[in-house]
């Protein structure tokens, strides 16, 4: 990267740059903070270099020339993002708010360059200042602010809600260190910290000035009023104070700019000045030390009771802030109190911000002196509620003692809401006694608690599963009394991706093939990519479409070798497998497949078979000791595999550390082979299946979660099915399932199994995975053992088609081609037609002006 910036003195005066890519054209005038022109962008990231930055070009940094990019792309947002906020406060429009405990951003800088349509005018303009603008979009470090599948779609919805211009805000934690940094060091993960916001956030603006008090703890007065009315008065022992950091989210080619606002937990005196004059200097701080730790890290570890205290504080800390957000944004556009849930629509996004059903009534009441009738119907009108999991134990539930001893006013008000509303259910179900149990706010068991997902679904209007199969079981299993009481709340929208991210920023060369043949349009209609199937014969086609997939495998192998030192065949299949390490998720079962690979060429060293490179990326919960085993018997199977003479490079395997959005944009359309064997009936939708599919990728996988759909997209015979059905999985466990069976069963199971125990993978130690394989030999509750001949077969199914260039081309341009269902712009239009009642507003630029000195 040179370090002369060249001279941009000359003034660009008062051109005039139209911009019609968006949904309303406008005229901007072309000034030294907003123009878009290439010699606009130069100075602007020459100013912002010295004027912002501090510094020269002799002795900048890349990081400084990123920030002073970052910055220059940030005033070109700010006019758009302005505009917004005040046409949303000056309109009466319903305005769309997202609760979720996470986001999963990626990037922020080529995604807005992207948005904005000046990637090129960019990419010209660092060209000619002597900069490598990959080389500064490389340098910016991702937001890790959530786990998985569940940052991440919330990520893709306020890019779709952006994008088709809907009022919305989207509320989270701004955690100071986000989702662990994850390393292999001898095989095992190991954890390190995300400090994210170690060189700044370019993209965030701190409002100071906004803040809102949580009370936390301490006890409740009770008393009667003068009008005689019973009164409740939170006496806490600590109170937060939650700072608001506002970042843009800007749709795609449109003026709209919604907001994100993540909200920092801080003490209201952070220095307490009394404890320092009598020498307690520690004390004199403590109270910032205690308060800061709520928006520290994200998930705390809550195997130990004060883990599970910050997490509960950490969830009602955030809702509690944006609620009063939500109401202070309405009262101070002159409307009352009474209308809220005609202002505001909340989504919550899982069962993290399902407190907020409690807090709103205690905003309500406690705060602007509603009645209980009032409240309760303004609550109810307000919220709708996303659930994410069909695994009962993932259902959130909080030990009533420890609930009530963080928020004790909150308890109060769930008895008696659980109080009124079994009094209902009582005689709707009377005599049914397990049912009226099932359906109580606090259960029962051996220690009595609070059940967030009871309380998500009453306090809703609306209750979503995330894909068709999903959203069935959950009215069969895990939500299955409530969809009795409630039939008419349960609806389903099957999740989506943005086509943004996902193929026109990480698969540009797929971008432009598209785009050549059938325009653009598909960008924000992704239903316009069945336009592509005309040329899935075409042979010229097929050929320009294989180039670009083994441009990006090239891609790939040249960044394993330089991670990993590993050198890889991109002319071999790429299997990957890319998500959340878990056992319902199935690594394992993938792992046991290239030990049967392996095996066959180790029997016969010359056996003719196709090249494999089987890539896993992912990360497993910190105390989770299974999914950590899983991440070493990948490792462990690939150290052999890998340095064994006899294979010759026909299999490979890698394990791509530190699964993030920015990996996965280099991951996901290196693709041949997408994995996506999670036991059915165990995962709600899945969001990498159809980022991979989108990408050109074709499926092995089970009928779970949006397979279900995406299979019948694609057709099914471009997708290789496997496995057991959900209802066979449930039959099969009543029937009293003995995986030992299968094991003593099948020659080609039984010899990877007793391979691991051997230590042939373990440098001979037989206890390194002796709990990994007893758990599938005596517990095997997610049926993998059951599921292990048919995923060979569907493998060599798999292998066979990859053998022929032609069809396999055809096959993956389909799969792209009848994608368009997967977008999420559907899901967000599905959201706001049947849930929400939301319309678009189109944003005027010119509703904000903006003053020129």
């Amino acid at each position: 990267m040179k370090k002369n910036i060249k001279s941009t003195e000359k003034e660009s005066g008062t051109e005039n740059k139209s911009n019609t890519s968006g949904s309303h054209q406008y005229t901007e005038r072309e000034d030294s903070r907003t123009g878009l022109s290439v010699e606009t962008l130069k100075k602007a990231i020459s100013n912002n270099l010295f004027y912002v930055q501090a510094k020269y070009p002799e002795i900048a940094t890349r990081n400084d020339y990123y920030m002073a990019l970052a910055y220059a792309v940030r005033d070109r947002l700010l006019q758009r993002w302005v505009a917004s906020v005040k046409q949303y406060i000056q309109g009466k429009e319903r305005v769309v708010s997202y609760l979720s405990a996470e986001y999963l951003l990626g990037p922020h800088l080529a995604n807005n360059l992207i948005n904005l349509g000046i990637y090129k005018e960019v990419e010209q303009a660092c060209e000619e200042l002597g900069l490598n603008l990959d080389w500064l979009i490389e340098k910016e470090v991702e937001p890790g602010l959530g786990n998985g599948g569940l940052g991440r779609l919330a990520a893709c919805y306020m890019d779709s809600l952006a994008t088709l211009e809907v009022p919305a805000i989207g509320y989270g934690i701004r955690y100071q260190f986000g989702i662990f940094e994850q390393d292999i060091r001898d095989g095992w993960q190991v954890e390190d910290t995300d400090n994210w916001l170690r060189r700044g956030n370019p993209w965030e603006i701190a409002r100071r000035e906004l803040s809102h008090d949580v009370k936390l703890g301490g006890h409740i007065q009770h008393y009667i009023d003068r009008s005689g009315k019973f009164c409740s008065n939170w006496i806490p022992e600590l109170v937060v104070k939650g700072v608001a950091y506002d970042t843009p989210i800007l749709g795609y080619k449109v003026n709209t700019a919604n907001t994100l606002r993540l909200w920092k937990s801080e003490a209201p005196h952070s220095f307490d000045f009394q404890s320092f004059n009598a020498g307690e200097y520690n004390n004199a701080v403590n109270q910032k030390i205690i308060c800061e730790n709520i928006s520290k890290v994200l998930y705390p570890n809550d195997e130990q009771r004060e883990g599970k205290i910050l997490r509960l504080q950490q969830q009602y800390f955030f809702v509690s802030c944006s609620l009063q957000d939500m109401i202070n944004i309405h009262l101070n556009q002159g409307e009352k109190i009474e209308d809220f849930d005609k202002k505001f629509a909340v989504q919550l996004n899982d069962t993290h911000p399902a407190i907020g059903v409690v807090e709103l009534m205690r905003l309500l009441m406690d705060e602007h002196l509603l009645d209980w009738d009032t409240s309760w119907n303004i609550t109810t009108k307000t919220f709708a509620y996303t659930n994410h999991t069909l695994l009962p134990e993932a259902l959130e539930t909080w030990d009533l003692e420890l609930f009530g001893s963080v928020l004790p006013r909150h308890l109060e008000l769930i008895y008696e809401i659980n109080r009124r509303f079994l009094d209902f259910v009582t005689v709707r179900f009377f005599g049914d006694n397990q049912k009226i149990s099932n359906l109580s706010l606090i259960g029962e068991g051996k220690r009595k608690h609070v059940r967030m997902a009871n309380l998500a679904c009453l306090g809703s209007h609306a209750i979503n599963g995330v894909a068709a199969l999903h959203s069935d079981l959950l009215k069969k299993t895990v939500l299955h009394d409530w969809y009795e009481l409630s039939p008419e709340k349960f609806s389903n929208k099957t999740n989506g991706v943005t086509p943004r991210r996902w193929i026109v920023l990480s698969n540009p060369n797929l971008t432009k093939l598209i785009s050549e043949k059938i325009g653009e349009g598909w960008i924000k209609d992704l239903e316009e990519l069945r336009g592509l199937e005309k040329y899935a014969d075409d042979p010229e086609f097929q050929q320009a479409w294989m180039k670009v997939k083994l441009d990006q495998k090239k891609a790939l192998a040249k960044k394993i070798q330089k991670r990993l030192g590993v050198k890889v065949d991109p002319e071999s299949m790429f299997d990957i497998q890319v998500k959340r390490i878990h056992e319902y998720k199935r690594q394992h079962l993938n792992v046991l497949h290239v030990i049967a690979l392996y095996n066959r060429i180790k029997k016969n060293p010359d056996l003719e078979i196709v090249p494999r490179t089987f890539i896993f990326a992912g990360k497993s919960a910190p105390g989770y000791r299974k999914a950590k085993l899983i991440i070493k018997l990948i490792n462990s199977v690939g150290e052999v595999v890998n340095n064994d003479p006899d294979v010759r490079g026909r299999l490979k395997v890698v394990f791509y550390p530190n699964y993030n959005v920015t990996n996965a944009q280099k991951i996901y359309p290196a693709a041949d082979l997408s994995e996506q064997i999670s036991t059915a009936g165990k995962e709600a939708s899945g969001t990498g299946n159809m980022k991979l599919s989108l990408n050109g990728a074709l499926t092995i996988g089970t009928l779970d979660g949006a397979n279900v759909e995406i299979r019948e997209c694609v057709g099914e015979e471009n997708f290789f099915l496997f496995g057991l059905t959900a209802d066979e999985v449930a039959q099969t466990k009543a029937a009293g399932y003995k995986s030992k069976e299968y094991y003593e069963s099948n020659a080609v199971l039984k010899e990877a199994i007793d391979q691991i125990n051997s230590g042939y993978f373990s440098h001979l130690d037989v206890n390194t995975f002796k709990e990994l394989t007893d758990s599938l030999m005596y517990d095997d509750q997610y049926l993998l053992f059951a599921d292990f001949q048919s995923y060979i077969e569907a493998q060599e199914k798999a292998a066979e088609a990859f053998k022929h260039k032609e069809m396999w081309a055809k096959m993956s341009i389909l799969n792209t081609a009848r994608m368009g269902k997967f977008s999420s712009d559907r899901s967000i239009k599905e959201y706001c037609d049947e849930i929400w009642k939301v319309k678009s507003v189109p944003v005027e630029i010119d509703s904000i002006k903006i003053i020129e000195k």
